[in-house]
């Protein structure tokens, strides 16, 4: 399937990268884990959509799972 001539596997890898991209434009912390996390998580699908692209996998699940426990489990009251 393809949109513009680009494929959708390609459109999920540019939207990942320009939610990594946005996320470092943010002053607020949890403003700027949140919006990494949507792009790390589309990163993770675009690996499995690659079929199977390890590295991009592990090292965007790694990147999500500590933002989940900075966000989760160590809000500052």
């Amino acid at each position: 399937m393809e949109f513009l001539g680009v494929s959708f596997t390609e459109w999920v890898g540019y939207l990942a990268s320009a939610g990594l991209l946005l996320s470092f434009t943010m002053k607020d912390l949890v403003k700027l884990r949140i919006i990494n996390s949507v792009g790390c998580a589309l990163f993770v699908i675009y690996g499995f959509m690659l079929q199977t692209a390890w590295p991009i996998i592990v090292t965007n699940a790694a990147i999500l799972l500590i933002n989940l426990y900075y966000l989760f489990f160590k809000r500052k009251t």
